[in-house]
């Protein structure tokens, strides 16, 4: 399995992902799973997959060349030369589809899901961030100010931290080490998703980025997250005041009636036997 998480924020965009692949205890391997298409003060966008490894891997080969035809009788559109995200985005759905057309029937036989789902986002000169989520039938939805961030993969573990701290006007370096919190708390409570990790960080209208990493467990930076992270949980966890029972004035008092009145209790009565 994997995580992935794409941010889009006011300042920038910032994208994370593991790198282990789990076709069963016996068949655990690293794979990358975020390549990034840059052509420097023109365009740059970060593509990121789960599912199926092959046809994840497929999908990323077929986009290189994959053309859309342009409604207004221009050249065919690529990634390359989309004139905004939406059609760069339209050309990777395409190319999702052609993969499912060339090998989904096989896959079906062999008794395998086509199962694909990316997180795809950037900046084209002449617009702004755009961040989407691409899934099987290349169909995709796209980043609002609402919800500011996508995830694939194992996205439940890491969601909580994303939900509670993120907004368009939180900077990059806070968005960033709130992706590592989100990734670190994934990794503790799922094994198949694992480093090394590829965090890429994009500043806004720059159409470059030189901030990308790839973090092993030896990260100095990513050590202090998984060892701070927990103190920090256990610390606040202590802080909040213990549920008081006898006692409805009190503001910690968990006893107090509720609205909906007491839960359903059913009592069976055992008679006593006569000796």
């Amino acid at each position: 399995m994997t995580y992935c998480v794409g941010i889009k924020l006011n300042a920038g965009l910032v994208f994370l992902s593991d790198s282990r692949t789990n076709a069963g205890v016996d068949h655990i391997s690293t794979f990358r799973k975020m390549i990034v298409y840059e052509q420097a003060g023109d365009r740059f966008m970060v593509l990121l997959t789960a599912g199926n490894l092959s046809i994840a891997q497929s999908v990323r080969e077929v986009l290189q060349s994959e053309e859309l035809n342009d409604p207004d009788g221009g050249a065919p559109i690529t990634i390359w030369n989309a004139r905004s995200m939406f059609d760069a985005a339209r050309v990777l759905g395409q190319a999702v589809r052609h993969v499912y057309h060339r090998d989904a029937q096989a896959l079906q036989h062999a008794g395998v899901e086509f199962n694909v789902s990316m997180i795809f986002g950037g900046q084209v000169r002449g617009e702004a961030m755009r961040l989407f989520s691409v899934y099987s039938a290349g169909n995709f939805i796209e980043a609002t100010s609402e919800t500011p961030y996508f995830q694939i993969g194992e996205s439940k573990y890491g969601k909580p931290v994303l939900d509670r701290l993120l907004s368009p006007e939180t900077p990059l370096q806070e968005a960033t080490k709130c992706a590592l919190v989100s990734m670190d708390s994934t990794m503790k409570s799922n094994l198949s998703v694992g480093p090394p990790l590829d965090l890429v960080v994009y500043e806004a209208d720059t159409f470059r980025s030189e901030r990308l990493v790839c973090i092993d467990m030896a990260n100095p930076y990513y050590r202090m997250i998984n060892s701070s992270w927990g103190e920090k949980l256990r610390e606040a966890f202590d802080s909040l005041e213990d549920p008081v029972w006898d006692d409805p004035g009190q503001a910690n008092s968990i006893n107090v009636e509720c609205r909906r009145g007491k839960p359903l209790k059913k009592i069976t009565r055992v008679d006593e036997k006569l000796i």
